[in-house]
């Protein structure tokens, strides 16, 4: 049974006979807010990890940025055989796509070693391609993958990233097949 309560409220009748009024439901609505905000007050998310940037010279970008245990690189392309000329307006030469990949795993290799990390460390890892013109326009996907078996699975590094492999229309390098990025995590 309910009445017309305090201000118009509707309030509800207990078992005793008495009533519920808007005071006593807003003593229950506090009492359930205080110890919803103990309880986040007390809770630590498991996902607060401190970051740091790796900052270089140039470019717009970080090189990478730790979150925690894992490293994140940003995209790795590789270093010419011939740089630009362009006082002849040549552009650079990278050689073909497992050149350019071997150039591009090493310069990652080098960036882990200055964080403490190997190849093995390595848990994610994205490959972006274009086509080789050489090939006749199609993707040289063997080429990469020559590379990538001379530091990944071997008696040396035996471990193996997840990986993706994304063929692309173009990359921010002319000349350039290959872009790749890695996710490398600190073992404890």
């Amino acid at each position: 049974m309910q009445s017309a309560g305090f201000l118009g409220h509707r309030s509800a009748k207990r078992e005793g006979g008495s009533l519920r009024g808007p005071v006593e439901d807003v003593m229950r609505i506090e009492t359930y807010l205080i110890a919803l905000l103990l309880a986040a007050g007390s809770w630590t998310p498991a996902a607060a990890q401190s970051v740091k940037h790796i900052q270089t010279e140039g470019p717009g970008i970080a090189s990478g940025v730790w979150v925690g245990d894992t490293l994140y690189l940003s995209g790795q392309l590789p270093t010419p055989t011939t740089p630009a000329d362009r006082e002849k307006g040549t552009p650079a030469v990278y050689g073909n796509t497992q050149a350019q990949s071997e150039s591009t795993f090493l310069k990652i290799q080098n960036l882990l070693k200055a964080q403490g990390l190997g190849m093995g460390d390595i848990v994610m890892m994205r490959v972006y391609m274009t086509s080789d013109p050489a090939m006749e326009g199609k993707l040289d996907f063997a080429g990469m993958n020559a590379a990538y078996a001379k530091f990944f699975g071997t008696p040396e590094q035996p471990n193996k990233p997840a990986r993706s492999t994304v063929q692309v229309a173009a990359l921010v390098a002319a000349g350039a097949f290959v872009e790749i990025e890695v996710q490398a995590a600190r073992n404890k």
